[in-house]
């Protein structure tokens, strides 16, 4: 889970954002100062870029700085740092004592170098990075962690690389690494890890509970903070916002977790099955599917959490500077959950922030959201069921006790069949009505073997912009 709150020294309350969403003029100078900003930044960006020779004298002046402290070096390449706000090219280098991450950027430079004792290593993943296999997340035994790029554009040519530093490691036979993940087997597949770990075997007879189930099937699918496309999925458990008071001993108040989000609503199984089997794209290239949405990118992510910082900052960058209009933002629970029983392409899972974190459902920063076009109300605090008694604390105490229920423990399976299990794809997941766009999935989309580069671009954004199934 995400450690606690810390405060943001770089606050702001993106008054601008608010302006242009209401089509408020702003005063020239302001238009001006922005425009100034944006030339800045996009000077800053195009003078951030490294050529080789650069990267490569960083390279070696790092690695001369390692060996002056009389460490040996194991491992050293040039990678890239991917967080929930940024991509920050860098030198990886892992010694006898430390590893170190060397920020090469232009931008701000060092901001980002990190260096931490090995002996914290606790565990490492394989992980894809918008659907190609190059990607690494270290976790440290003081709960941090860190997901790294090796990229072939960046790193090497070696497609092999990243399996060579997991292997290495694992060579290493660290002992904080003993009972983590990765130890567990040589050849590392989420569905060994699973089977090694025995960790269903320990959620079946309650050793552990459905959220750390949850949490530990998404670290294992490749789910993780540091990426918003690939951000851990929780299901939406209840469907009861408007009682007084939540019953969880009654069958009534849950979600159908044997269906895919976009159809909890029946009288959308008939429309979906139609779309999928009408569909026909006439250059061959787009392949059949139940939803043309995800149920977890980064919009959708940006969308829970607006009210935190760094997501305000993201969602607005998100829609070219400025606030979604209030009736798009997520404002009241009932109200989302009308929209999924409206419409089979609002599908939205949540995140786990609804099961831990009431800080998410507050508007604490004050920042203005708009007012919704129904009744002219401000959007502040999330509006809460009214069980929650509003009480973002109530809530999540409810949340999590329904989580835990007999009920879910029952049928979470079936969801867990659907988003990680033998559903996800093939006629299984054709029966289930539980199809997405084609480019959402592994091993469908090569972007590699793509000569032409604005193909190549476009696929790519559509990658990164869709979501991915884990």
């Amino acid at each position: 889970m995400r450690c606690k709150l810390i405060e943001n020294d770089y606050f702001n309350k993106h008054e601008e954002s608010s302006r242009l969403r209401d089509n408020i003029n702003i005063n020239i100078t302001v238009q001006t100062d922005q425009n100034e900003e944006s030339k800045t930044f996009k000077n800053e960006q195009r003078d951030n870029l490294i050529d080789e020779q650069e990267l490569l004298d960083l390279f070696n002046d790092n690695k001369s700085f390692v060996s002056e402290k009389k460490e040996n070096i194991i491992i050293g390449t040039k990678c890239s740092l991917i967080t929930s706000t940024s991509i920050t090219d860098g030198e990886f280098i892992i010694t006898d004592k430390y590893i170190y991450f060397f920020d090469l950027s232009r931008l701000k430079p060092c901001q980002n170098n990190f260096k931490y004792p090995l002996l914290w290593l606790q565990d490492i993943h394989l992980r894809r990075y918008n659907l190609r296999a190059t990607a690494l997340e270290f976790f440290l035994i003081n709960q941090s962690n860190f997901l790294l790029n090796f990229d072939k554009n960046l790193a090497s040519i070696d497609k092999k690389l990243r399996r060579q530093i997991f292997q290495k490691l694992l060579l290493l036979k660290l002992p904080s690494m003993k009972g983590g993940f990765a130890s567990l087997v040589t050849t590392v597949t989420p569905k060994e890890i699973l089977k090694e770990s025995k960790i269903t075997e320990k959620w079946i007879t309650r050793e552990i509970s459905n959220f750390d189930y949850l949490m530990m099937l998404n670290t294992i699918a490749g789910r993780t903070y540091n990426d918003l496309n690939q951000y851990p999925i929780f299901p939406w458990v209840l469907k009861d916002y408007t009682s007084q008071v939540l019953d969880i001993k009654n069958p009534n108040v849950f979600r159908d977790f044997s269906r895919p989000i976009g159809i909890q609503n029946p009288k959308h199984i008939d429309e979906v099955k139609f779309k999928y089997e009408s569909f026909d794209d006439p250059t061959g290239l787009i392949q059949k599917f139940h939803y043309g949405t995800h149920y977890s990118n980064a919009a959708s992510v940006m969308h829970y959490l607006i009210r935190m910082e760094p997501f305000t900052t993201l969602h607005i960058q998100l829609q070219s500077g400025k606030f979604d209009i209030a009736d798009r933002q997520f404002h009241s629970f009932q109200s989302s959950w009308t929209n999924i029983m409206d419409s089979p392409n609002d599908g939205k899972e949540l995140i786990p922030e609804f099961f831990y974190l009431p800080e998410f459902l507050l508007n604490s920063n004050k920042f203005d959201l708009g007012k919704l076009q129904s009744n002219n109300q401000d959007v502040n605090d999330v509006q809460l069921p009214l069980w929650a008694h509003d009480s973002p604390e109530e809530f999540i105490r409810l949340h999590r006790l329904a989580l835990e229920s007999e009920y879910v423990s029952a049928h979470l399976h079936q969801w867990i069949d659907l988003i990680f299990g033998y559903k996800q794809n093939g006629q299984a997941a054709i029966d289930a009505l539980n199809v997405f766009m084609y480019y959402s999935y592994e091993n469908v989309v090569h972007t590699d073997t793509i000569d032409d580069s604005i193909t190549r671009e476009a696929i790519d954004g559509m990658i990164q912009n869709f979501g991915r199934i884990p």
